[in-house]
């Protein structure tokens, strides 16, 4: 899922069509510009594998290069401080929730399904290791510059969801007695929680415990007249 990753830039279309049946080409990244997506990519994952190693705090800039095989200087080509990594890091998870906005108005799911999907894909990302997540908690809490992108990421998330939540409602699929932006914060809330937990303490599976705690919610999320039985999810 990552942002400006290698295989989504060399997966980008060549060609594509106009609505008069003209085909449009797409030229492919050149040479420069694969190799600097690539060098960002190295410094990208780099600094998170020092951060689950070390801890946040502990990395420099300087060991993150050293990691990814570039210079010094060339981090900074690349993320202005060592906090944007971190920001990298925070959009990606703002690009799966504005998808499954997308997702919920152009399809015919129900809207809570998409949420729980969305609620389960987010915390249950079991390939980030439960150290690097650590790292990061740590960080927010000991970093005030991290901490203030986490609660601006936080906002972005939360009225991304209200979204989906007042679309739910204007659906009649959810509940009405408490607003969209409420019920943003609160979900967003548990599967923070839900996620805190697991990297504490991952005896088991995340996503099967971010779908089981989604089994738990949803049913109260529902308006009155549609809470019948719903089949459980089961992760794999």
């Amino acid at each position: 899922m990552l942002l400006g990753s290698v295989e989504t830039t060399m997966k980008m279309p060549i060609a594509s069509t106009l609505n008069g049946g003209t085909s449009l080409r797409i030229p492919r990244p050149g040479r420069r510009e694969r190799r600097r997506v690539e060098i960002r990519e190295r410094l990208f994952r780099a600094a998170l594998t020092l951060f689950a190693e070390r801890g946040y705090l502990e990395t420099t800039v300087e060991d993150i290069t050293d990691a990814a095989d570039v210079g010094k200087g060339t981090f900074f080509n690349y993320f202005p401080t060592k906090e944007h990594v971190l920001a990298t890091y925070g959009a990606e998870r703002i690009a799966a929730i504005e998808r499954a906005l997308q997702d919920a108005r152009t399809s015919k799911r129900p809207v809570l399904d998409v949420l729980g999907d969305l609620a389960t894909d987010l915390a249950g990302q079991s390939k980030e290791s439960p150290a690097l997540l650590r790292s990061i908690y740590a960080a927010h809490a000991s970093c005030e510059p991290v901490r203030a992108e986490l609660q601006k990421r936080m906002e972005v998330g939360r009225r991304l969801m209200s979204k989906m939540y007042a679309l739910a409602q204007k659906r009649g699929e959810v509940r009405r007695d408490l607003s969209a932006a409420e019920l943003g914060r609160l979900t967003q809330i548990i599967f923070m929680g839900v996620t805190l937990s697991w990297s504490m303490k991952p005896d088991s599976s995340a996503r099967k415990t971010a779908a089981m705690v989604w089994d738990m919610i949803s049913p109260n999320l529902r308006a009155p007249e549609k809470r019948t039985a719903q089949k459980p999810r089961r992760p794999s």
